[in-house]
């Protein structure tokens, strides 16, 4: 199986990258970072034995993204499965963080991720069986104060990816929507999971644990996943009470938790 993922360099994409290595899957790896698919790439080969490729590339620029593609078609690469991962979010209120900051969330978020999901599904393997996970997060399904772009931007990918799983049902295709809480990803991660308490603690789910299951569902069929039984709870409880409730009720806790994790920050 030929698999493409982004933002593979690390976090949850270079979690996704050793979950399929192990499953003996044909790699090709994308991110910004080019030192990280560089190191990336070393170690799963000598660990694991497949073929994994690299290109380094600006997923928010047509022009990189045109030269990914150029890679791909020059090579005869095809495949049959595209894990979106990448993704970006900055920890403050909509005020707070710098307005450039603000629109490259949605710019990486939703419109980098419709820019390469479209061009590879150009790209499947014949009318063999094609699987696509895109990442999106618990905090689609509310309204969320101090985080409204970023839980906003996630919420597209939900209703997109599962509008699509409809489009593609009929061509031999799956689409299954992650949904994850808290994953230590990043030292700032971890350190604003941990300015949470209780609450980041309950919420977080591993790494390793969540790439394995995605992939597993995937592969079932499934339409979408949220780890964590608390977390399902959560995504429950969120489609019930009235979102205005909802919203206050986050931002109460939210805006304790954010300015303790700015205080660590200083």
């Amino acid at each position: 199986m030929n698999v493409l993922i982004t933002g593979a360099a690390g976090g949850l994409g270079r979690a996704m990258a050793v979950e399929c290595a192990k499953r003996g899957y044909n790699l090709f790896l994308t991110d910004i970072n080019a030192h990280g698919l560089q190191s990336i790439r070393l170690g799963l080969e000598r660990q694991y034995g497949i073929t994994v490729a690299t290109k380094c590339c600006d997923l928010t620029s047509s022009n990189s993204v045109d030269g990914l593609t150029s890679v791909l078609d020059r090579h005869a690469i095809r495949f049959d499965m595209l894990l979106n991962v990448a993704g970006i979010d900055f920890e403050g209120g909509f005020q707070s963080i710098g307005r450039e900051q603000i629109v490259s969330i949605v710019n990486l978020n939703d419109a980098a991720t419709l820019r390469i999901t479209h061009a590879i599904l150009e790209r499947r393997r014949g009318n063999k069986p094609f699987y696509a996970v895109f990442v999106s997060s618990l905090a689609s399904m509310f309204p969320m104060p101090l985080k409204a772009t970023y839980a906003a931007s996630k919420r597209f990918l939900l209703d997109f990816a599962l509008a699509l799983r409809q489009e593609l049902k009929h061509e031999n295709a799956n689409v299954l929507v992650l949904c994850p809480g808290g994953m230590v990803t990043t030292e700032d991660v971890a350190a604003a999971i941990d300015a949470q308490g209780f609450w980041g603690s309950i919420t977080t789910n591993p790494l390793e644990k969540v790439a394995k299951k995605t992939i597993d569902r995937v592969l079932a069929g499934e339409a979408q996943y949220v780890p964590g039984a608390f977390n399902r709870l959560l995504s429950v409880l969120g489609g019930i009470i009235p979102r205005r409730i909802v919203a206050a009720a986050i931002h109460r806790r939210w805006n304790s938790t954010q300015k303790k994790w700015l205080q660590k920050q200083e």
